[in-house]
């Protein structure tokens, strides 16, 4: 994977910085995008490398995208990864989820992942090698009560990954989906309040009480453990794996 040229989105968070992180670490040129410059800013003067960079976008903005990826493809001379990792979570049973949030998650989590591939494929058939990786979830398996959007919009990225799959695998492209659970980010542990509220428990017995028990292993995920499945999907190792909706989930779908 070394020099390989790597762009992904919600790159500030806990599970896209630590996956920017594993590429940057092994040699890789990677491109962060996020939707606030000032976060940018303090990672790549933190880390001080032209070989670690970023832009503040609104990855449901193809337009946006377009000039980034067109800037990224000028400097770099390829793009060949892309991690569609950008996502938000609202947890609200379908009577009381407002309509426009239910449309803005699928916009960021559905619409931009599309928009973010149809901009990087003639790069990536250009060169005759490509990797995508799209950040889905055991949501987009199995239902869970309040995550109406959440679950619509992770459905639909597997279905997304499939069909993209299908299209660019005499390109040597492969397009796959990480399906991960619980894992310890602020996101998670945000929707632990919520999860809290809409069952009437208290905030220190969510995860004993719902998380948990659905979580043979009774623990959280660490980002690293995620960030390591991308990097091996990314590799020649996983030339083989494409249209696949792969799951690290300590458990949680083997019952």
């Amino acid at each position: 994977m070394t020099s390989k040229t790597i762009i992904v989105t919600g790159g500030t968070g806990a599970i896209g910085l630590s996956i920017a992180r594993k590429f940057f670490e092994t040699g890789c040129r990677v491109v962060i995008l996020d939707l606030f410059q000032e976060k940018i800013d303090a990672l790549t003067a933190e880390i001080n490398n032209g070989n670690f960079t970023g832009f503040a976008c609104d990855v449901t903005n193809e337009n946006e995208i377009q000039m980034i990826f067109e800037k990224v493809f000028e400097r770099h001379k390829s793009i060949d990864v892309l991690v569609n990792n950008a996502g938000l979570q609202h947890v609200a049973y379908v009577e009381e989820f407002p309509t426009e949030k239910f449309r803005m998650m699928l916009e960021v989590m559905l619409t931009a992942p599309f928009m973010a591939i149809k901009q990087a494929l003639p790069y990536m058939k250009e060169k005759g090698f490509g990797r995508i990786i799209n950040m889905a979830s055991v949501n987009g398996l199995i239902g869970f009560a309040g995550k109406s959007a959440y679950n619509s919009a992770k459905h639909g990225l597997i279905g997304l990954t499939k069909v993209v799959a299908l299209e660019t695998a005499p390109y040597n492209i492969t397009v796959n989906a990480i399906c991960p659970g619980y894992v310890d980010t602020p996101l998670v542990r945000n929707q632990l309040q919520d999860i809290a509220q809409t069952r009437n428990l208290p905030l220190e017995k969510v995860l004993e009480e719902v998380i948990f028990p659905l979580v043979p292993q009774k623990r959280l995920l660490d980002p690293a453990e995620i960030a390591n499945y991308v990097y091996f999907l990314s590799d020649d190792l996983a030339r083989g794996i494409t249209g696949q909706a792969l799951v690290i989930d300590g458990g949680y779908t083997a019952q």
